[in-house]
């Protein structure tokens, strides 16, 4: 074969450039253009690019490669691609009024001598006879219209072009390009995985292992799991198999590695995933590479190229025993590559493949596609995630919201229970760990160095661990689970690198009950109030990093927190302090309870109940009313203590005043019909005829927003209620309440002195910036045609 490749089979081969995005396609572009013609064509952006989507200067250097167009005058060159999603489409001069509309202008600007129409579709001759007419009448010194089949015969040619675009393997037939025996090594290849061929983004990590694969031969690929590591070794083996002939072996350990290396075979490629360790570092496999790296060093200086992927954690362990420094190849940064380290664009790019590989109707693609560039933000990006957001079976119960979609993207809970299921005991027992963090209240995470106390090791033993396996595996998953920081004294320690992923080993720990009552017990208060909740095991959780605790240690945690709600203030706590203590105990208490956490707190609090009725105006906005009727939903509240709160609901009714009785949730289940009909009756008697004197009382106590004043509402409220009562003559004495509560009431104070009513906001300013220097487009645009 040539240096360039050649066609193999018979007839022209044509590649299914129609699959691509519009971005994509353009990308290509540039690259075909860059090795067939061997100039440094520039690609631009999405936006600001003049009616350009690349552009050449300088003088033309005329291409070696008789495949390449030779004669092409000096520009300035103007590249301009015209995408279609339709197969066997055929462009018509029509289709290019716009662009037509453009030209003209740059040539004006003395930006296009050489005019370049890159196309998917067929172009017959008349249409390109037209096209190019058109263009010469616009000023263009020399069009050029370049087709589909063009671009698929410069695919077919040209072996280092799929080697940096591989994944044009997966767009046509690969007889077509590729001799008998790399048609057979890529055949099995892609026999294997190839959803991940047809979805593969070319990344600056693909790139940079396709240089170090080609300069060095050797490259080891980390990162956490599920990010794409064994993906790109799939795409080098292809591309391997193509470019240099390669013998693809996918081995097993270092020591298959040396057995199957034939020295008088020089082209072998060699791939080995997760080389020392799957799921946790295996010191054996480690200690046989540090035996065999110089045998694999001697096979890569002989010619055999070597992929090696890790997870990061593990790589992280096993890596002082490989004995690097002797063996400067490790050392190089350039065969070292992270996976994960993506810029959004390829993040998006990654999103857009599975999205048009996976099985989602149109409809529901078009819904997707104004939130598709915040899921591609979300943190981590796992292109797992992405791959499940294309599929119908994974996203049945999904909401078409940016937060539905970016929570689905972020949070893949049953991916993490299978990672943390994969991980050894002393893993497992310093997430517990860090998980359960109680110790200095200053620091929110565990600390470093640990000082294991009774309650962490009744964790390491119920975990299996000892202090020095949880020592090794903070360090081992330092960088993936876990994240080091250190505080404003210096002091370092240990939190989960992202709160989705404590959120996940959350979820996990609901299924390991020889862990779950030690990490209870060390847990900090804290931590028990804002990571766990003791709702009903079969009750969807709410979004947050909870833990589900089990009907079988309700007991337990009742009795915490009733002596965290009964602790007095201390001397030295601030007021505030204290009261979120107790605005925490209560929200657990109304949202994250189960009737069988709260049968089991009453039990342990009973005194509880000589404070529900304490609750303040407006009452729709204190915690106790929604315990109050919790309580009375689980038949748990004593008729004494619902009477206590009615009574309290009817002083706050009048003196308020308060009308949360009215269409409150809560109190709607609190009280009888007979209850409202005498609420009502005691505020005809005691408020009705005090209005006036009320009114002036409550306007001049009045301090805060106008715009969310908690009299105004109440009074409104009490006109509409007695409205429909049909009682029109105390609804008017309301009606009148309020005119005269808004004027004799001072206006709110004026924060904002310098706020311009009609002054844009920052995200409108910049929306007409955008505007005005050219619209962006999405590369998602075109995602649900």
């Amino acid at each position: 074969m040539s240096s360039a490749g050649e066609v193999v089979a018979a007839g022209s081969p044509r590649f299914t450039l129609h699959t691509l995005g519009w971005r994509a396609f353009q990308d290509l572009c540039a690259a075909v253009l860059r090795e067939v013609w061997g100039q440094s064509v520039q690609a631009f952006a999405d936006s600001n690019d003049g009616g350009r989507d690349g552009a050449f200067y300088g003088t033309w250097q005329p291409p070696t490669d008789p495949s390449g167009v030779r004669d092409v005058p000096p520009g300035p060159f103007v590249l301009q691609c015209k995408h279609t999603k339709k197969a066997d489409a055929t462009l018509a001069p029509s289709e290019l009024e716009d662009e037509f509309d453009k030209v003209s202008a740059l040539v004006k600007r003395g930006v296009c001598g050489t005019y370049v129409l890159l196309t998917n579709a067929r172009v017959t001759g008349t249409s390109e006879e037209e096209i190019r007419r058109r263009l010469s009448a616009c000023g263009v010194a020399h069009p050029l219209v370049l087709d589909g089949q063009w671009l698929s015969d410069m695919i077919a040619t040209h072996r280092r072009l799929r080697m940096f675009v591989p994944r044009v393997y997966g767009l046509g037939d690969l007889s077509q390009i590729l001799d008998e025996r790399a048609y057979a090594q890529a055949s099995v290849l892609m026999a294997s995985a190839p959803e991940q061929v047809a979805t593969f983004v070319v990344t600056g990590a693909y790139r940079k292992a396709a240089r170090a694969l080609r300069d060095h031969g050797f490259v080891l690929l980390l990162g956490d799991p599920a990010v794409g590591k064994s993906v790109i070794a799939l795409m080098l083996a292809m591309s391997a198999a193509d470019n240099w002939d390669c013998m693809a072996i996918k081995a097993r350990t270092s020591e298959e590695l040396v057995q199957r290396w034939n020295p008088h075979e020089k082209d072998q490629f060699f791939w080995l995933d997760d080389a020392f360790g799957a799921v946790r570092h295996e010191e054996h496999l480690t200690h046989a590479w540090a035996r065999d790296l110089p045998h694999v060093m001697s096979s890569v200086k002989n010619g055999a190229r070597v992929v090696l992927t890790s997870r990061s954690y593990i790589y992280n362990e096993a890596r002082p025993l490989l004995k690097p420094y002797a063996y400067p190849l490790l050392h190089e940064q350039q065969v070292t590559v992270d996976v994960a380290d993506l810029t959004r664009e390829e993040r998006q790019q990654i999103l857009y493949n599975h999205l048009a590989a996976g099985d989602q109707p149109q409809d529901l693609r078009a819904q997707m596609k104004p939130h598709l560039e915040a899921a591609s933000d979300a943190i981590p990006f796992r292109p797992e995630a992405a791959r499940r957001l294309g599929l119908q079976a994974f996203t049945a119960n999904l909401a078409m919201t940016q937060q539905g979609i970016t929570t689905f993207m972020a949070q893949s809970q049953q991916l993490l229970n299978d990672l943390y299921d994969q991980l050894d005991a002393h893993a497992h027992a310093a997430l517990a760990l860090t998980y359960a963090t109680a110790r200095d209240k200053a620091l929110p995470g565990l600390p470093n160095p640990v000082l294991f106390d009774a309650s962490d090791r009744d964790i390491l033993e119920r975990a299996g661990s000892t202090s020095a396996g949880v020592s090794k595996a903070l360090a081992a998953l330092t960088g993936t689970f876990l994240r080091l920081n250190t505080s404003s004294n210096g002091q370092e320690y240990w939190t989960f690198h992202h709160p989705t992923l404590r959120e996940g080993f959350a979820g996990w720990l609901t299924t390991q009950p020889h862990l779950l009552p030690m990490v209870l017990i060390g847990m900090s208060d804290q931590a028990l109030l804002s990571r766990t909740d003791c709702l009903s095991p079969s009750s969807t959780q709410r979004q947050g990093t909870l833990l589900r605790i089990p009907p079988s240690l309700y007991e337990e945690v009742a009795h915490r927190l009733a002596a965290l709600r009964q602790q007095r203030r201390g001397p030295l706590e601030d007021w505030r302090q204290f009261h979120e203590r107790n605005w925490a105990v209560q929200t657990y208490l109304a949202h994250d309870s189960s009737d069988g956490f709260l049968c089991a707190y009453v039990a342990a609090d009973p005194q509880i109940y000589e404070e529900l009725d304490q609750f303040d105006s407006p009452a729709s906005y204190d915690k106790l009313t929604i315990i109050l009727s919790r309580l009375h939903q689980a038949h748990l509240l004593p008729e004494e203590f619902r009477q206590r709160a009615i009574h309290r609901m009817k002083e706050l009714a009048v003196s308020s005043p308060d009308a949360s009785w009215i269409e409150d949730h809560d109190w709607h289940l609190l009280l009888t019909d007979t209850d409202r009909e005498a609420m009502f009756g005691h505020v005809l008697r005691k408020l009705v005829p005090h209005l006036q004197d009320r009114v002036e009382d409550w306007a001049a106590e009045f301090s805060g927003d106008g715009d969310d004043d908690p009299v105004e509402n109440a009074l409104r409220l009490y006109e509409q209620a007695f409205q429909e009562r049909q009682d029109t003559d105390t609804a008017s004495r309301f009606d009148w309440a309020i005119d005269s509560y808004q004027q004799i009431r001072p206006a709110s104070e004026d924060t904002a002195n310098d706020w311009t009513p009609n002054a844009p906001s920052l995200h409108e300013r910049m929306s007409q910036l955008r505007q005005r220097s050219g619209s962006q487009r999405s590369l998602f645009d075109d995602i649900d045609q």
